[in-house]
């Protein structure tokens, strides 16, 4: 049965814990290959692909043909540039989230993507969660009546690291680009409309986005939410409605943070409990991209739908007001 061979640009800690081994163990694919000049850092990948044929650059990988798709954990800013780069050499890609800095820039990409005929997309892997799909079901459904207002908060506090990619400004790093796009793309994920209105309150540090409240006007409902990198770390989402609620307990990355459960809560009624702790949301996601790149079917979180979460974040970006 055909597989997609996979091949990993650099060794990032992230791609070593957890979207590595999502590549090796999704259904329909496999990790071939990374990219890194530092063979030592091969040695984890190695582990869980003994086989992995390691690359001392980039273009190498890109360059071999035993590879079908590239993951690409690089840092912000250099997203574009290596999507592209790997669009242009016949590969399928799919890169960490922001997949961009601007809305704009992923217009080039879906140009690409589109005349390379490979499938290119960004690593939400959120969607993919069954807690997602299930809340909302809930709220499309009527659960919770019509659905009036949105709240979230996802923070951690990484102060302690100066040299985390996070905290420098010329890689793109903040609050906003690494976090924002859950509290944003989960809630479009789940209304399936656009916003009307955004603004912002930003605490800036050396250039970056260290905390950043985030208020919105959708069709019928508005939004607040909050990220952080300088908070004690804590995660929630709730969608309120005239007739109930729910909440998230975990959103967007249960078990490891807590219980990842989904509770319904209405007037006269005894809590709804459904609890996910099970999901191995990556490896959801790496399966459904394999599905999508081996057969053409759709992907269920294209480009088009990331540029979305990425035109909320500008137009926060745009119309922010600086705290002390």
């Amino acid at each position: 049965m055909a597989h997609i061979r996979w091949g990993i640009l650099g060794a990032a800690k992230f791609a070593a814990q957890h979207m590595g081994p999502a590549l090796h163990a999704a259904e329909g694919g496999s990790l071939a290959a990374l990219a890194t000049r530092d063979p030592g850092k091969a040695d984890p990948f190695r582990a869980i692909a003994p086989d992995l044929a390691v690359h001392s650059d980039y273009d190498a990988l890109l360059n071999d043909p035993a590879i079908d798709a590239v993951y690409i954990p690089l840092p912000n800013s250099m997203h574009v540039d290596w999507t592209l780069k790997a669009l242009q050499a016949g590969k399928h890609v799919l890169t960490e989230k922001p997949v961009a800095m601007k809305a704009d820039e992923i217009d080039s990409l879906i140009a690409a993507r589109d005349a390379a005929g490979k499938l290119a997309a960004e690593a939400y892997m959120i969607v993919f969660h069954p807690q997602w799909q299930h809340t909302r079901d809930l709220v499309f459904s009527g659960q919770i009546g019509q659905l009036r207002h949105v709240e979230g908060m996802f923070c951690f506090n990484n102060a302690d690291e100066p040299g985390n990619i996070r905290n420098q400004a010329d890689l793109g790093g903040g609050a906003m680009r690494d976090i924002g796009v859950y509290v944003i793309g989960s809630t479009r994920f789940v209304a399936g409309c656009e916003p009307q209105q955004v603004s912002a309150r930003i605490r800036w540090e050396s250039g970056f986005d260290v905390f950043t409240d985030i208020s919105a006007r959708f069709p019928g409902f508005t939004y607040s939410a909050c990220v952080s990198t300088r908070l004690n770390p804590y995660q929630t989402m709730t969608f309120h409605g005239d007739a109930g609620s729910v909440q998230l307990t975990a959103p967007f990355n249960g078990p490891v943070f807590g219980d990842a459960a989904v509770i319904l809560r209405r007037a006269g009624q005894p809590d709804s409990v459904a609890r996910f702790n099970g999901a191995r949301q990556y490896d959801l996601q790496v399966a459904a991209f394999n599905r999508s790149a081996l057969t053409g079917a759709a992907y269920p979180c294209p480009l088009e739908f990331s540029r979305g979460t990425q035109a909320m974040m500008d137009a926060a970006f745009a119309d922010a007001v600086a705290l002390d």
